[in-house]
């Protein structure tokens, strides 16, 4: 039986005495990415003064509270960030749903239609429908915009009666140029 490579003595090793096992060294470790300056600056804390008491917030915190009070105050850019503030913390709740969420305590209060009204038309999610006259004493008509109900529509797992659509439609501005869920208008439409 012939044999398959050199034979090596039992103090043999592969390498002779003095000579590294790599000869080109330990590897560098990737360069860290220096932060950029916007980094920087998210970063920093800034004293800031709520109802009389001083807190510290991140730069980046400072800029979420403007962005809400702009939202807040109209301003349709901040509204919209605010949003997909709200979308994007949605999202990341659905991947990590691992995480119990604390119980929330429900307060009844008596049903103001005009308060929620006027949230949705602050947050630009409806606005006023011109097609009926405002009667005092009647509640004020409104209009949701087709891209809210649109992201609504886009949440929804089954499909939507014809009465549903219907109800959608009337109650939508633009809403012919709506997207249903896959079942829904086929119905309506046999």
């Amino acid at each position: 039986m012939s044999e398959v490579g050199p034979r090596h003595s039992p103090g043999a090793s592969r390498f002779r005495k003095g000579q590294s096992g790599n000869p080109n060294g330990r590897p560098r470790a990737a360069p860290r990415p220096s932060p950029s300056a916007f980094d920087i600056i998210l970063d920093r804390t800034l004293t800031v003064t709520q109802n009389r008491k001083q807190r510290e917030l991140t730069v980046e915190e400072a800029l979420q509270h403007r962005t809400y009070q702009e939202a807040i105050a109209g301003a349709r850019l901040a509204q919209r960030a605010v949003l997909k503030m709200i979308a994007k913390r949605e999202k990341w709740f659905a991947a990590n749903s691992a995480r119990k969420h604390p119980s929330v305590k429900r307060l009844v209060e008596p049903r103001d239609p005009d308060n929620a009204d006027e949230a949705l038309l602050i947050l630009g999610i409806a606005e006023a429908d011109n097609r009926w006259d405002e009667t005092p004493g009647e509640p004020r008509r409104l209009l949701l915009q087709r891209w809210a109900v649109q992201r609504a529509l886009s949440r929804g797992r089954r499909p939507l009666s014809a009465s549903d659509i219907s109800e959608i439609e009337r109650c939508t501005r633009d809403a012919q140029t709506l997207r249903w869920p896959a079942g829904s208008k086929d119905e309506q439409d046999g």
